[in-house]
């Protein structure tokens, strides 16, 4: 890399200025951050997939509704400690490195998940057993509070200005990864084991492969450089620090705050979409409507797969015709066909069953190609895995995490299977109206850096760009003097 100078600069920008990035560096980042993602993620998402089978080993109930609302409860209160986790891991992540604090977020994730596979039964040791499994989950929570804001950061300041939108999608396309291969294996197990050799032990092989999947990431990652906007940005608090004091949580929150209410805005509805779609949808088919649960597992698999070239092919969209357009789409095509999409769901059919999932898929996809490069392009360097790990995590506390928890309870209350759907709306008219107050980012510098760019020809064209718009606003200045 480039050295460059952060912050605004009143002196003409110079080649010393502008990140030109080391091509195999920035694909060893983007390709660690998406793979490291990938197991997290897998870590995370099965318990949603296993979801019936846990209801009925750590909550014994007559009514399959209810074990489902308790599990997806237990799954909620994972979500309660992920500010908290955000509020710790992200400031240190400001201080100490990127890479550091997600080395410590990947072991963290694999010890919480690794837990749950050697948890006994309710029938082994009664009450302790759900307590065990919600202590579990509340590290699970913790850790992944530092984890997609780190990891977002991560690749939005290794990426060039012109490609952050793409190369921020392979944050995803690992997420989705990671669902794959995690309801993938449920899937397997679900469709090869009998009923009670699945709830016996068949439910903890998924949670056991953490363990090995954990040291694999924690190597990658320590393995990683670096981002070169951090190391600029600590050199330069390094010969500041007995001048500057260091910024608080309560400055953040006052200096921050708009770009806070916006980050939360866009998570509300890019993540309400995405636990509605690939977390709840699965036991609502079983639970709820009483489709087979095997195949309604391989249908949601299919639509993650189909979402992968999707994320990637939005993110490159995002670079071409900007964030705003893209995330408009998918706000309000999911006004527009939430409710056909879970008409067709409902049929209790495969074909239209599949079709109605991957209408939604389709929708969700828009954000996940666009939200990785918009949601960092909020804050500025000195505060944002700090800031973008707070909004984030906030936002999936109140709204993501709680949707399949919501939506069942929705359904058993009110017995309007159109709950979910009527839902989704809702976090789809926020989320328009937040990407309509928001600034475009795509093809620009991220926050209080300078240009970042692929190449030296680039960094000429864009000095002789800055040369050009600064010769201009002298002549109307001059222009201004004279009149």
């Amino acid at each position: 890399m480039t050295a460059s100078r952060t912050g605004s600069q009143p002196e003409p920008l110079t080649l010393d200025d502008i990140t030109i990035v080391d091509r195999s560096l920035l694909k060893r980042a983007v390709g660690a951050m998406a793979l490291g993602n990938a197991m997290e993620w897998f870590d995370f998402g099965v318990y949603s997939y296993i979801a019936v089978t846990l209801g009925k080993v750590f909550f014994p109930s007559s009514s399959p509704s209810a074990q489902l609302i308790a599990t997806f409860g237990t799954f909620a209160a994972a979500f309660l400690v992920r500010p908290v986790g955000g509020m710790v891991f992200g400031p240190l992540g400001d201080r100490i490195g990127r890479q550091r604090v997600l080395a410590m977020t990947m072991i963290l994730m694999a010890c919480g998940t690794f837990a749950i596979g050697l948890i006994p039964s309710y029938a082994s040791i009664g009450f302790a057993a759900p307590l065990l499994l919600l202590a579990a989950r509340l590290v699970q929570g913790f850790s992944t509070g530092g984890e997609y804001g780190g990891a977002a950061t991560f690749i939005a300041e290794f990426a060039t200005d012109k490609r952050r939108g793409f190369m921020g999608s392979f944050l995803e396309f690992g997420t989705l990864i990671g669902y794959v291969l995690g309801a993938g294996t449920v899937a397997l197990l679900t469709a090869t084991l009998s009923e009670t050799a699945l709830l016996d032990w068949g439910w903890r092989v998924p949670f056991l492969i953490a363990g090995p999947l954990g040291l694999v990431g924690l190597y990658i990652r320590m393995k990683l450089e670096e981002t070169p906007a951090f190391r600029r940005e600590a050199e330069a608090r390094e010969a500041a620090d007995h001048a500057l004091p260091k910024p608080t949580l309560r400055a953040l929150f006052t200096e921050q705050l708009r770009p806070l209410l916006l980050c939360v805005g866009l998570v509300l509805v890019f993540n309400v979409t995405d636990y509605m779609a690939l977390s709840y949808l699965p036991g609502y088919l079983s639970a709820t409507l009483h489709f087979n649960e095997t195949h309604g597992l391989f249908l949601v698999l299919l639509v993650m797969v189909l979402m992968m070239p999707m994320t990637l092919g939005f993110g490159h969209l995002s670079d071409l015709i900007g964030r705003k357009p893209v995330m408009l789409a998918g706000c309000v095509g999911l006004i527009a066909l939430s409710a056909p999409a879970l008409l067709l769901i409902q049929t209790g059919s495969l074909l239209p069953v599949f079709f109605g999932i991957l209408m939604l898929g389709a929708l969700l996809s828009c954000f996940t190609g666009a939200m990785p490069s918009a949601l960092p392009a909020l804050f500025p360097t000195p505060v944002r895995y700090g800031a973008l790990a707070i909004g984030f995590n906030v936002s999936v506390s109140l709204f993501g995490g709680t949707t399949p928890l919501v939506a069942a309870w929705l359904v058993e209350t009110t017995h309007d299977l159109m709950m979910p759907a009527y839902y989704l709306m809702g976090a789809a008219a926020i989320g328009l109206v937040t990407v309509l107050a928001l600034r475009e980012t795509a093809r620009r510098p991220l926050p209080g850096s300078a240009p970042c760019v692929g190449t030296k020809a680039e960094a000429h064209a864009v000095l002789r760009g800055a040369r050009v718009a600064r010769e201009l606003d002298d002549d109307y200045a001059n222009a201004a003097v004279r009149v």
